[in-house]
């Protein structure tokens, strides 16, 4: 099995809150994987050395700091009313819709969705901002959410 219960998932909360909750449509899509799937993924796309992104090392792709973009802001957008992602981002990423992504927060804690999804809900998935990563299926693209409300774009290899 794959995927952790929805009901299950210990951030369920994040997607179901009061003052965010997100729409049955786009919840029923929003799948965490289960621990040991969470590790497999992370080992295969992000680190095999690393647990999480404050601590790449030397012989990750992601620790190469000459891939990343200068850093961005999201904070302001996840501040206001509007729903939108930051327009920068939308600018460089420029996945259809029903693309499949994989939201990391860490190596044991990924979820599955679709980017349409993610850019209707992304203020849900940024409650937790300690790093996490967006990978889209098959694509090379990246970004990287900091915990100091900005983001980097990166191609991976």
């Amino acid at each position: 099995m794959n995927y952790t219960e929805f009901d299950s998932y210990v951030r369920k909360w994040i997607f179901t809150h009061a003052s965010m909750p997100v729409a049955e449509a786009d919840l029923v899509q929003i799948k965490p994987f289960t621990q040991a799937r969470s590790a497999q993924l992370w080992c295969e796309h992000v680190s095999n050395q690393s647990s999480d992104a404050d601590h790449f090392e030397k012989g990750d792709w992601a620790f190469d700091k000459k891939i990343w973009s200068e850093a961005i802001d999201w904070q302001q957008a996840w501040d206001s009313d509007e729903p939108e992602l930051p327009a920068e981002l939308l600018a460089d990423i420029k996945w259809e819709d029903n693309t499949t992504i994989f939201f990391c927060y860490e190596k044991y804690n990924i979820i599955e969705t679709k980017w349409g999804v993610f850019k209707r809900n992304w203020k849900n998935f940024l409650f937790f901002d300690d790093g996490p990563l967006l990978l889209g299926r098959k694509q090379k693209q990246v970004v990287w959410f900091q915990s100091n409300g900005t983001f980097q774009l990166a191609t991976r290899p």
